[in-house]
C-alpha cells in the first residue's frame, strides 16, 4: 500500500507533498482541541501497535500479499484527528528509518492512508454507530478505508504515466478489495477484544463526539490495563508475528515488479532498511529487532504528542 519513490512522476509527488504539509498542521490543531486525555494516553501503545501490525503480512492472492493499514482501527479508539496524526506519525517513521514508502512520495501516502483512508473508516463507523449494527459499521469503515486508499495509489500511479492494462487495474483493484475485507474483519474483531477487556473504550473516538452512548470510563490510571494489554499484543507480533508474515510482495510491489519500476533507490540511508538490523542479516532475529526498536520510535513519538496535547487542552481549561 505504501507508493516507493520513482513510481510518481515530479509534478504528481510535489502536488501532494504541498498539499499533505497544510493538511497535517490542521490536523494536529484539530487533534489539540478534540481528543480528550483518555484518547490521548493510548495514543502511544495504538500507533505501535498499528506499525507492529503493518509488518506482518497475509497472502491475499496468488504471488502477492496485504497488511493492516490500521486507520479505522485508530479513528474508531482516538477519533479521526488524533488517528489521522498518529497514521501520518507511522508513515514518516517508515519512510525515513526503514524505507517503507518513498521519501518524495511521503506525501501521497499520507494523504492517501492517514488523511482521506482515515476519514474513510471514521464516517462509516460514525453513521452505524448509535445503532444495533455498529459492528458493520466498524467492518465497513475498515473496508471503505483500505479500499479508498489503493484507489488513490493507483490512480496516482495512472496520472504519473504508468500505463497499465486493463486488466493489470482490474486484478489491482480486486487485490485491493480482499485487503479492504480482511481489514474490515480484523478491525471488528481488535475492538470486541478491546471491550472485553475495558467497556466503553473500543469505540472511544465515536463517544466522545456524541455519536454513541457508553458507560463512563474509569480514571486515567484504570487504562493501564489496556494499554499493557495492547503492548503486549505489539511487541508480540514486532517479535514473533514477523516470523509468520507472507515473504510475497504486497499489491504496489507487485507493479513495480510487473513494470519494472526500481523499488529500492535509496534517497535515505538508514541501518533499518527494510525491517532488519543491517549487521545482523536478513534473518528473523534481525527483523524481530528492527521491529521492536519500531515500536520504540513510534511509542516515543506518538506518546510525546498525546503528552503534548493533554497539556494543552489542560491549558484551555
Amino acid at each position: 500500500m505504501h507508493i516507493p519513490d520513482n513510481f510518481l512522476s515530479p509534478p504528481v509527488w510535489a502536488t501532494l507533498d504541498c498539499v499533505a504539509a497544510p493538511a497535517v498542521a490542521l490536523v494536529s490543531r484539530r487533534a489539540q482541541k478534540s481528543a480528550d486525555t483518555n484518547q490521548l494516553s493510548l495514543l502511544g501503545v495504538l500507533g505501535a501497535f498499528v506499525f507492529a501490525a503493518q509488518m506482518v503480512n497475509f497472502p491475499v492472492g496468488i504471488g502477492t500479499s496485504g497488511h493492516l493499514v490500521g486507520g479505522a482501527l485508530l479513528a474508531c479508539i482516538v477519533g479521526p484527528w488524533a488517528a489521522a496524526l498518529a497514521m501520518t506519525s507511522i508513515l514518516t517513521i517508515q519512510a525515513l528509518v526503514f524505507q517503507d514508502g518513498g521519501v518524495l512520495a511521503l506525501g501521497a501516502n499520507v494523504i492517501n492512508m492517514a488523511l482521506l483512508g482515515v476519514l474513510a473508516g471514521y464516517l462509516p463507523a460514525r453513521i452505524f454507530a448509535p445503532t444495533r449494527w455498529k459492528s458493520f459499521g466498524v467492518f465497513l469503515g475498515g473496508t471503505c478505508s483500505v479500499l479508498l486508499s489503493g484507489v488513490l495509489a493507483l490512480s496516482e500511479l495512472l496520472i504519473s504515466g504508468i500505463h497499465m492494462p486493463a486488466a493489470m487495474i482490474e486484478l489491482s483493484l480486486l487485490v485491493f478489495a480482499v485487503n479492504a475485507m480482511i481489514e474490515g474483519a480484523i478491525t471488528v474483531s481488535a475492538l470486541r477484544a478491546m471491550e472485553r477487556l475495558k467497556p466503553g473504550v473500543s469505540l472511544l473516538g465515536l463517544s466522545n463526539n456524541g455519536f454513541i452512548e457508553h458507560p463512563p470510563l474509569p480514571p486515567k490510571r484504570k487504562l493501564r490495563n489496556i494499554a499493557a494489554a495492547i503492548a503486549a499484543a505489539s511487541v508480540l507480533l514486532a517479535g514473533f508475528g514477523v516470523a509468520l508474515s507472507s515473504r510475497w510482495p504486497d499489491g504496489i510491489d507487485r507493479l513495480a515488479i510487473r513494470f519494472g519500476v526500481p523499488l529500492y533507490t535509496r534517497i535515505v540511508h538508514s541501518p533499518l532498511s527494510d525491517y532488519y538490523v543491517r549487521e545482523l542479516g536478513t534473518n528473523w532475529a534481525s527483523r524481530a529487532v528492527a521491529g521492536l526498536l519500531g515500536l520504540v520510535c513510534i511509542y516515543v513519538v506518538c506518546g510525546i504528542a498525546g503528552l503534548l496535547f493533554s497539556k494543552t487542552r489542560r491549558s484551555y481549561s
